[in-house]
């Protein structure tokens, strides 16, 4: 085994490892889940050495640097207040959904116009146009925090996997009955989850193209889906009322959690898996946390953006300026920038 390179994940810290074995390129993660700012970095640093291998003598100042960068974000304040930056003239047609890359240099749009785009944050620049679809781009993902590949998902029931450099199709998963309306990468970028409108969830192989499983239960349509951490359990949510937790290897389901009277549009886990946030066919169209896990930004039909505190559910921050309903909405990796995508076909950078 060779390590080829360190990538740095900040929610929930970690260091994940790029290595090369048998002629394959491979991934493992180091999980910090216990790291605070008070922790001594040495003492770390001799722990993580004796459990991985990979990690030789002449690597553990590397890692005690990465070791000091997770804990300088750890005592960052999150008081920002966000101020609009840039409107973009995005597609001809409403956009469905936008997603950052982990540096958020570069986000992509879909659209009703059958194609993602993907975009230079700074300048707003269109780098490429993924073109393949014949209906409506209606989910997308960065397979964060890598960022060398993004998965689409269309209304003719498939869901592409794209080279983000190069826009080159690698695979395309079919097997839906019915319109993909979310998906999601698992954080190790091995699988890729997909929900449709035909009430299952479906999860791919990223390397080989093939469906892995099956995930059945739900009695309506699947609208959103979310990987924990780790990546051994996905959470979907229904229009059935119900959010389901599903054992990623087996494909059992192992939780089922009710409460809510309408259809659900949205879940997702906070970064310690310790939440899961859930949005009801209200008002609100769709809802994330920040990376750190004390904000809840919502985008709703009322043409805003809502702030939230996660503590005491107070709203910090409105988001106004778009012209119609706000489909779509999300963080960048490190939480100090906001694009939202709307039925104005334009989407708005707030830094």
């Amino acid at each position: 085994m060779k390590l080829k390179r360190f990538l740095l994940r900040y929610y929930p810290p970690g260091i994940i490892l790029e290595y090369e074995k048998g002629g394959y390129l491979r991934t493992k993660s180091i999980d910090l889940l216990d790291l605070t700012p008070e922790t001594n970095p040495d003492e770390l640093v001799v722990e993580i050495r004796q459990s991985e291998p990979l990690i030789t003598e002449s690597r553990a100042e590397q890692v005690k640097h990465l070791v000091l960068r997770l804990q300088q974000k750890q005592g960052q304040q999150n008081h920002h207040r966000f101020c609009f930056f840039k409107e973009l003239k995005a597609h001809i047609l409403p956009l469905t959904n936008v997603a950052f890359d982990k540096s958020g240099s570069r986000f992509i749009t879909g659209s009703y116009d059958r194609t993602c785009r993907v975009w230079d944050t700074a300048s707003g620049t269109e780098l490429h146009m993924l073109e393949g679809h014949r209906n409506v781009v209606y989910a997308i993902a960065f397979n964060n925090p890598y960022g060398d590949k993004i998965a689409t998902g269309s209304f003719d029931k498939t869901c592409k996997l794209w080279c983000a450099e190069t826009g080159k199709c690698f695979h395309t998963f079919r097997g839906h009955m019915a319109e993909i309306v979310c998906l999601a990468f698992n954080p190790q970028s091995t699988l890729v989850a997909t929900g449709s409108m035909d009430t299952t969830a479906k999860l791919w192989d990223v390397e080989s193209g093939e469906e892995v499983a099956t995930l059945t239960g739900h009695t309506a349509e699947v609208l959103s889906l979310c990987f924990n951490t780790v990546g051994n359990q996905l959470v979907t949510g229904s229009f059935d009322h119900t959010v389901a937790i599903w054992d990623v290897a087996s494909g059992r389901r192992v939780h089922t959690l009710t409460g809510h009277t309408g259809e659900i549009s949205n879940v997702q886990f906070n970064w310690d898996c310790s939440l899961i946030v859930t949005g009801s066919m209200d008002k609100t169209s769709k809802i994330c946390f920040s990376p750190q896990g004390s904000r809840v930004l919502t985008a709703s039909s009322d043409k805003t953006a809502r702030l939230w505190d996660v503590q005491s559910g107070v709203c910090v921050q409105v988001l106004e300026g778009h012209t119609d309903e706000i489909f779509s909405c999300v963080f960048n990796y490190e939480g100090d920038t906001i694009i939202t995508g709307s039925k104005d076909n334009t989407c708005r950078i707030w830094y």
